[in-house]
């Protein structure tokens, strides 16, 4: 379900596209933000994932779920059902979803949180400035146009 509007979906509608598997909800103004949603397009030879922009009505809506402020995010998430990952766990999670080679980075998981998600923190709140900031959002091959959000 496309909200080709950008407005916030109701709570009911909102439910109804969880209910339909794992969202990513990322920021495509972001350089690697952006390029790690082409990963995980090109990756996800099951099409588990779908994604969602936090400059859209669905992944801002997500956010605000979760309790981030989608105007100034801390961090990329996934939201699978009523399970919302963050920071490294969305990260790890996901490339354990899309299947072999890429699974071996749950091996990551034995690192404590407490060490990973301070690192990611950092790159999440320094990543327009380390890795740049498209003028428009990224969209996705027309292809893959269905798994946008």
């Amino acid at each position: 379900m496309k909200n080709s509007t950008g407005t916030i979906p109701s709570p009911v509608e909102l439910n109804e596209i969880i209910s339909r598997g794992p969202i990513v909800v990322f920021d495509a103004l972001c350089v690697m933000c952006s390029t790690n949603a082409q990963f995980i397009l090109r990756h996800d030879h099951q099409r588990r994932f779908r994604l969602a922009s936090m400059q859209d009505g669905v992944g801002a809506a997500l956010y605000r779920r979760s309790g981030i402020d989608p105007h100034d995010p801390e961090t990329m998430i996934l939201v699978d059902r009523e399970q919302v990952l963050r920071n490294s766990d969305a990260v790890l999670a996901i490339y354990a979803g899309l299947g072999w080679p890429w699974r071996i980075a749950g091996l990551l998981r034995v690192v404590p949180r407490f060490i990973r998600d301070p690192l990611y923190r950092v790159i999440a709140r320094n990543r327009h400035w380390l890795f740049g900031r498209h003028e428009t959002c990224w969209l996705p091959d027309p292809a893959d146009r269905d798994r946008l959000i």
